[in-house]
């Protein structure tokens, strides 16, 4: 009983902030949306990238300790996608459609949120480190698939490369660095960027619950199977690796409610961008995200020492 008390404890904050975010926009309805995508962009290019920035700078981040909970969040963000491959082809889903998001979990903003209140602020460094893997693989294969088959003329071409200069991807590099040479900044810089990042994490849950409002349920059947096979398959490939790598009890709970996270709502965007079923996509970010009141818990109930 104390441990799904604990759950509770963990998992609640984090969706009470995404209702409030959600009753927001229908409040406010379609006004909402020009309200909140400076927010976003400030967030998303400031705010985010000073958070995993200041993780990774942190005295106590030691990047070879975390080395190997780095690799697990890279083979389970393949391995969910490798599972995800023949189930599109039995249910006959575009795989560009379907298998990106079970690639992309959301690891931002759902994910930093429920390690910081899992295993405490000092474990924000870790929650980083598969952060950083999940981005890796997403804006490297994700895009690719996405972009597989596709002309010029018919879709958007974007340089495999392009992802490096994302401001996330920028800070992820800049504070490996840091991490690897060990060189302090001075104290109140560290405490005023630390501020900043960790602004960052109320204002994607509060915008998680706004996004909300753009997606729907027209495509019912793709969005119950994704929401099912994304979490799904990140889990088995997670009780796998746990049987065949060393991590901390620490890391392994943050392992484990990794691959528990539903898609991320940002795989809607892209496919909007990409013009590649965003409907559908829409409605696998939805239903995975609703979906997230079961699987989260079963990734921490998997994963929390006893």
């Amino acid at each position: 009983m104390e441990i799904f008390e604990r759950i509770l404890g963990i998992i609640l904050p984090v969706f009470i902030i995404i209702a409030l975010g959600y009753g927001y926009a229908r409040l406010r309805g379609e006004a909402v949306r020009s309200d909140i995508t400076p927010v976003n962009r400030i967030s998303m290019e400031v705010l985010c990238p000073l958070l995993v920035f200041t993780a990774l700078a942190a005295k106590d981040f030691d990047l070879a300790n975390n080395g190997m909970l780095i690799l697990a969040g890279v083979l389970i963000s393949l391995g969910s996608g490798l599972l995800a491959w023949p189930v599109a082809r039995l249910f006959g889903y575009d795989v560009r459609s379907f298998v990106p998001p079970m690639i992309y979990n959301n690891c931002g903003n759902m994910g930093l949120p429920l390690a910081i209140l899992a295993f405490g602020a000092d474990s924000l460094g870790s929650a980083v480190a598969l952060f950083m893997a999940c981005n890796l693989m997403y804006f490297s294969v994700g895009i690719k698939i996405i972009e597989s088959g596709r002309s010029k003329a018919n879709g958007v071409r974007i340089s495999p490369w392009k992802f490096l200069a994302n401001p996330m991807m920028i800070a992820m590099f800049v504070g490996m660095v840091f991490a690897i040479v060990h060189v302090p900044l001075p104290a109140p810089l560290f405490i005023a960027l630390k501020m900043m990042g960790d602004a960052c994490i109320p204002l994607m849950l509060f915008a998680l619950g706004v996004r909300m409002m753009d997606v729907s349920l027209k495509s019912w059947h793709i969005g119950l199977v994704g929401a099912i096979v994304c979490p799904a398959a990140g889990l088995i490939v997670a009780w796998v690796l746990d049987h065949v790598i060393n991590l901390s009890p620490e890391q392994r709970g943050q392992m484990f409610l990794f691959a528990s996270l539903p898609p991320a709502v940002f795989c809607f965007m892209v496919a909007e961008q990409y013009k590649q079923e965003p409907e559908k996509v829409a409605s696998i970010v939805l239903l995975g995200n609703l979906a997230a009141f079961v699987f989260v818990p079963v990734g921490l109930w998997m994963g929390l020492p006893n």
